[in-house]
């Protein structure tokens, strides 16, 4: 409940007195995490390697996973996708975790591919709902990198299976990054879970935000994320697939970013780096450097603003060319030169 609400380090003190009362796997895995939502990597390594000589390790792939993405370790990355391979149970979220890797640095071809395969995975483990919100996912990274036919493409392959709030999230939330007009499709998700409080105070003031974004109206998307202040940066799921963590920070950092309060603006995307534990290799972790950058021009100071954007520039040095953000982040910092 802790971690939910970001109240992380109440959640570390109930997770260290789980370990020591009932050592199990499980226990480990949300002690281990919960470091790494601190920025605590040298604490999660060693709880690791505690769990390991205890023989209570089996549940941690997707946080030595996670773990190896933080301290930037690709090898370590390789090791556990290829550990965890044709294992039912976990081997759909590894993939998952390796295509918002390749997204993360704009090997967008190569994450549709891993986005396919762990779609796959999991529907052949029997856990259609994982299965239509990673293809939920898949469509809204590309709506965030600016690809609104290829969004399209992927919302429609989603919408085709079940899924619960999660699933039903993503997709609307691509949507709207495709300008899509989607409020009716917002409104559906109000009346469906009404009581859910992840929809009502995360899920439902990001979309109501991005859909006043798209009709130009900055306030109404500051006044709409205010309720969802105080959980921000909570986790909206517990099933350590780090979806969709600090989505309302992000869009919060869009909409002053559009009402061209630059200072704001960037205190919002430097939240998002500031919390590398949470948000890992989400795209906009990414994006967060580039939108850092954004903010910056516009108070006019340009020393920052470069940095920012060869901050973004170097993760993405190898990205696919062709990707609209992308072309639009080398035009706008070349401006700048």
């Amino acid at each position: 409940l802790y971690n939910a609400l970001g109240q992380y380090e109440a959640g570390l003190r109930e997770n260290q007195e789980a370990v020591r009362l009932a050592p199990s796997p499980i226990s480990y895995r949300f002690l281990a995490y919960t470091y790494l939502l601190l920025n605590r990597d040298e604490d999660a390594a060693a709880l690791a390697r505690e769990a390991h000589g205890k023989g209570l390790d089996s549940g941690l792939g997707a946080i030595l996973y996670s773990l190896a993405f933080y301290r930037n370790d690709t090898a370590e990355m390789s090791r556990q996708v290829a550990a965890w391979s044709g294992k039912p149970d976990q081997e759909y979220l590894m993939l998952a975790l390796e295509a918002d890797t390749a997204a993360y640095f704009g090997h967008l071809g190569r994450a549709r591919e891993l986005s396919r395969q762990a779609a796959s995975s999991a529907k052949r483990a029997g856990e259609n709902e994982i299965s239509a919100t990673y293809e939920a996912v898949a469509a809204l990274r590309e709506g965030l990198f600016g690809n609104a036919n290829r969004a399209g493409q992927r919302t429609a392959l989603a919408k085709e299976r079940s899924g619960g709030p999660d699933k039903y999230y993503a997709v609307v939330l691509a949507l709207a990054y495709t300008g899509d007009e989607s409020q009716g499709l917002a409104d559906n998700l109000n009346e469906s879970f009404p009581e859910n409080t992840v929809v009502q105070f995360n899920y439902l003031p990001t979309l109501r935000a991005k859909l006043a974004l798209n009709h130009a109206n900055p306030q109404q998307a500051l006044d709409a994320l205010e309720v969802a202040a105080p959980y921000e940066l909570g986790l909206p799921t517990l099933w350590f697939y780090n979806w969709p963590n600090s989505y309302p920070v992000y869009v919060r950092g869009e909409a002053y970013l559009a009402a061209h309060r630059g200072n704001e603006a960037a205190a919002e995307f430097q939240k998002i780096l500031d919390h590398r534990g949470v948000v890992f290799n989400e795209p906009i972790g990414a994006l967060a450097h580039l939108q850092l950058g954004r903010a910056y021009a516009m108070q006019g100071d340009t020393a920052k603003s470069r940095t920012a954007y060869q901050d973004f520039l170097t993760l993405w040095k190898d990205a696919d060319p062709d990707i609209p953000i992308l072309v639009a982040a080398k035009a706008e910092s070349a401006k700048l030169k």
